[in-house]
């Protein structure tokens, strides 16, 4: 890329602009020569309180204000640096050291150069958008300085110069002129004193040695951190990839083979020799991952460590397929690499005495390939293939513990010690660190950063972040928890609360049916609506009622809280939203995705208070046909708010005959006759585990564990708010069939059931048919075991793992007959009903407002690429969230047994060689049976793969198979390889 720049000496009166010229390939393969221009100026601003000049001259906004100055007239200078400074960090200065600079401690006073900001975009998104963070963050005073933009910084590239090279001389060139332009500004104000220093901060040693040829003042970042108070603490924070990697022998071991180029890799994978998908681990089997390919109708099987070559969980790999004579099925056998894998030596250093594969590893594996290849499971092995290359690193910050035995059993003070810590994802492998704080952080959760996994090391290598808290502490496990799944925790910043009403609680909606906020809204306070939600509830989201009509029919009416009011797009508190996605519900507490102002007040469609609403409203017969709809914004006031409990006792209770209980009734009645429609269309009633664990109401310390129950009023709120977020699926789609936000659910491919399906008709000489989900939902209503009636639910359980998850997209990114969703039968779908909890379902509504002409749609949801980046993020916090409750559960339902023990019924879910996993209905929760566990020494066993079954002889003569009635002993258990206290089963009897 070149850059052409007009000269200033030709004439000083014209536009200082530059051309950027570059070339780019086409996907056709053609070069394109693309020329743009970059508009220079000098009113660009410095940001720095001393400067009088710049306040003077800097831009304006709209309503004439000046953007206020960001970095402080007397910065703090450090041991080595005494003289009060400003920082400015390159590229690799923060691609090594984005934890060091968000702590509190330090590393205030940053100015962040437009040429940085752009290259670690490019280098690490996840990276970028923590530092958008800190330079929205008022405390800490970061800087983005638009240095290609302002004339005296901009900087063209020269002849021959790579573009890493002439990024790194605009840096230099910003920190000769901060400097020159601050000495400048002293001269005008000499009461002023000695001006700030400007340090440039890179990893880069050229260029650190250029910068001190130009007499500029630069240190590397480890450098400049050993000048600070807590410069063990904050050396630990520095990536480790950087520290130490000169040190290491050139020649030193390759244990892993090497990745192919990028360009070998795309050529690849276009011309169907490689394939391309997320590599996933096994949750029972550590040495097993697998990737799913379009090619395939089966995952690619990634077996033993060499094969996996680096790829950590959910990298994005591309694979090489093994010829066939190597082909495996899945492993039968439960490998934990605790077990298999103790008392390593973290610190042997990177590539000596270390192998790929240890020799238990190694035993492991042969004994699986024997397995593969004896006759009796002649006909099974898949595909399998071996990881070549990464197209994208998917790391994020990981909380484990400091394995104990890693680390040096004599105080070492504060010399840095190399340990391994083991991450509470089991399918994640152990990280190496250094750290001169491993005594301390012993028996802590901690959070680290991978920073590299090269080719001679064994393991990834990576840096601490800070500590939790001590293991099994709420607060730690809790935030733990949070972490591991990427929820957006931190308390809302001040520019989003500044978008609530001034008014806060004493929000009313307006008395004069004249005011602005009456426009275009419809007064349903005369209805008599009710919402009916679990107990305890406050973000109350929806709200029903039915009224006879003189025609026999039935008017229905969903109403939902109408957040839209309140988010307005674009604004801080709708990008806090769109980028937390959802809230998040855990055993103890709530993250909610709006302020609680809105959430559980103002939005909240509370009883006895009037509120904003979006309606949906059907004139129906009793048989639920609908006549007509209608949508409408409208002020509604709830005369009650119920439990499904109390809900269902009034609908219950003969001697209730109100008007609103007859309602009630009525939605019941239509209810029932909806789900029979939508069963009848092939809708699954599927199953997963639902517990509710009880907590003591001041400490939040669980009590005790008990399973939902599920009543008519579940089904009631759900039927209608299913049909709600049909009816404005389709509306939206009729308005904006291009981007219209809505959610599917793809049909699983039959591969997916071919191991449910075949253990059904071995077992229980049932069939399960999969061509459609009509022939699915026949066939599992058909899964019946007369002398046990938790058998289906178990059978729906385990399908409902064989299902492909929902997602949202936007309407022109896929085919009508794509829309479709599987598990509901529906042939268009959308999420509306609850916008104080879903970010979704606030996209929905403005659309949906757009299309009823109540407001103009704003064009961020007009553009498909941007609604398939918020779609993106929003699939992600879904799941994300999910997850987390789940944790929240287990964690909670481990401390409620802490202490117990009792014996439970079972059903085993799952058979390998060595073990067995049972599901217990009353906790919800399924555990490991090893056959380690039920006597010492392990006793004999035969694994029979095609009945599902194992014969354990010796100290104990038991047969288990799959389905089987068990019961075992519940007790609690510190986890060794996690730390996490969980539930242990123990075989009593079947």
């Amino acid at each position: 890329m070149t850059s052409l720049k007009r000269s200033r000496e030709l004439d000083p009166y014209t536009s200082n602009i530059a051309s950027k010229v570059f070339v780019r390939s086409t996907k056709s393969g053609k070069v394109q020569k693309i020329t743009r221009e970059v508009y220079l100026r000098q009113d660009i601003p410095c940001s720095s309180k001393i400067c009088t000049a710049c306040l003077k001259n800097a831009p304006q906004d709209a309503s004439g204000n000046v953007a206020p100055f960001v970095l402080s007239e007397r910065p703090a200078g450090t041991q080595s640096i005494p003289a009060g400074h400003y920082l400015m960090p390159d590229t690799n200065a923060f691609l090594n050291g984005m934890d060091v600079f968000e702590q509190k401690s330090a590393f205030y006073d940053v100015i962040v150069l437009q040429t940085v900001l752009e290259e670690l975009r490019n280098r690490s998104l996840p990276l970028y958008n923590r530092l958008i963070g800190l330079t929205k963050s008022e405390e800490k005073r970061f800087y983005v300085f638009f240095n290609e933009f302002r004339i005296e910084t901009y900087v063209q590239r020269e002849k021959g110069e790579t573009i890493n090279d002439r990024n790194d001389r605009a840096v230099r060139t910003a920190v000769q002129w901060y400097g020159n332009h601050l000495e400048s500004a002293r001269k005008k104000s000499p009461q002023m004193g000695s001006r700030p220093v400007i340090v440039m901060l890179s990893d880069d040693k050229d260029n650190l040695r250029k910068a001190l040829a130009a007499n500029l003042r630069a240190c590397s970042l480890e450098d400049y951190v050993s000048g600070l108070e807590e410069a063990d603490r904050l050396r630990d924070l520095i990536s480790s990839s950087q520290r130490g990697q000169e040190s290491r022998a050139s020649a030193a071991q390759q244990l892993y083979p090497e990745y192919y180029s990028l360009s070998k890799m795309m050529t690849g994978v276009r011309a169907g020799t490689l394939h391309q998908g997320i590599f996933n681990v096994s949750p029972y089997n550590y040495l097993e991952g697998s990737v799913r390919v379009p090619a395939f109708d089966k995952s690619l099987l990634i077996l033993g460590r060499e094969n996996g070559n680096r790829a950590v969980q959910d990298d994005v790999v591309v694979v090489e397929i093994m010829p066939k004579a190597q082909w495996k099925a899945p492993s039968t056998k439960i490998i934990e690499e605790d077990t298999l894998n103790k008392n390593e030596n973290a610190d042997a250093e990177e590539g000596e005495g270390e192998s790929v594969v240890t020799e238990q590893e190694r035993r492991v594996l042969q004994d699986e390939v024997k397995r593969t290849h004896g006759k009796s499971l002649e006909g099974r092995p898949q595909p399998t293939a071996r990881v070549v290359g990464i197209v994208r690193r998917n790391w994020r910050q990981y909380v484990g513990h400091i394995d104990s035995s890693s680390s040096s059993k004599i105080k070492q003070s504060r010399r840095q010690q190399t340990v391994f810590l083991i991450p509470m994802d089991k399918r994640v492998p152990k990280i190496r660190l250094r750290s001169r704080q491993v005594d301390e952080l012993i028996g802590k959760r901690v959070l680290v950063t991978i920073d590299a996994w090269d080719q001679d090391s064994r393991y990834p290598v990576g840096h601490f972040v800070r500590s939790l808290g001590g293991l099994e502490t709420k607060e730690a496990e809790t935030e733990a928890l949070l972490l591991e799944y990427d929820v957006q925790y931190r308390p809302f910043p001040k520019g989003v609360l500044d978008c609530l009403p001034r008014e806060g609680h004493n929000w009313r909606v307006p008395s004069d049916l004249n005011d602005a906020g009456w426009t275009g809204r419809k007064d349903l306070r005369d209805k008599l609506i009710c919402s009916i939600d679990p107990v305890g509830c406050q973000d109350i989201d929806d709200a029903l009622h039915a009224r006879p009509l003189p025609n026999g029919n039935w008017e229905i009416g969903v109403h939902i809280a109408d957040v839209s009011h309140f988010v307005k797009p674009n604004n801080a508190m709708d990008k806090e939203a769109s980028m937390r996605g959802t809230t998040v519900y855990l055993v103890d507490k709530r993250i909610d995705m709006l302020p609680m102002l809105l959430g559980t007040d103002l939005c909240s469609l509370k009883p006895h208070v009037e509120r904003y609403a979006f309606s949906t409203m059907w004139e129906m017969t009793k048989d639920a046909e609908i006549v007509n709809i209608n949508f409408t914004k409208s002020v509604i006031r709830s005369r009650e708010a119920f439990s499904y409990e109390q809900a269902q006792l009034r609908i219950d209770d003969k001697k209730q005959q109100d008007e609103l209980t007859q309602g009630m009734r009525a939605l019941l009645m239509i209810s029932k006759r909806l789900k029979k429609k939508r069963m009848d269309a092939g809708a699954l009633n599927l199953a997963s585990p639902e517990v509710r664990v009880q907590t003591e109401s001041e400490t939040s310390d669980p009590v005790d564990v008990k399973t939902k129950e599920l009543l008519d009023t579940n089904s009631l709120v759900e039927e209608f708010m299913l049909l709600a977020n049909i009816s404005v699926a389709e509306k939206i789609y009729r308005a904006f069939p291009q981007t219209a936000l809505l959610r599917r659910h793809a049909p699983p491919p039959a591969t997916n059931f071919e191991e449910l399906a075949n253990q059904l008709k071995v077992k229980r000489k049932l069939q399960l048919r999969t061509e459609s989900c009509e022939a699915l939902a026949t066939s599992l209503d058909g899964c019946i075991d007369p002398d046990e009636p938790f058998f289906n639910t178990l059978v729906r359980i385990m399908a409902t793992r064989c299902m492909m998850s929902a997602e949202y997209f936007g309407s022109g990114t896929q085919s009508y007959l794509d829309f479709r969703h599987y598990g509901l039968a529906s042939e268009i779908y959308t999420h509306f009903t609850s916008p104080i909890r879903r970010y979704a379902d606030l996209a929905a509504h403005r659309q949906l407002a757009a299309a009823i002409g109540y407001e103009q749609l704003d064009i961020s949801l007009h553009s498909k690429a941007k609604l398939e980046g918020v779609c993106k993020n929003i699939n992600v916090r879904h799941r994300n969230a999910q997850m987390a409750g789940r944790a929240s559960i287990e964690y909670y339902v481990g401390q409620a047994l802490k202490g117990r023990v009792m014996d439970e019924e079972g059903f085993v879910m799952k058979v390998f060689s060595n073990g067995f996993v049972v599901f217990v209905p009353r906790f919800g929760i399924e555990g490991v049976i090893r056959l380690g566990d039920l006597a010492t020494p392990e006793p004999e066993s035969a694994f029979n793969a095609e009945e599902y079954t194992l014969e354990i002889s010796g100290q104990i003569n038991v047969k288990i198979e799959l389905f089987q009635k068990v019961v075992v002993r519940i007790s609690d258990i510190k986890e060794e390889s996690t730390g996490k206290r969980k539930v242990k089963l123990e075989l009593v009897r079947r």
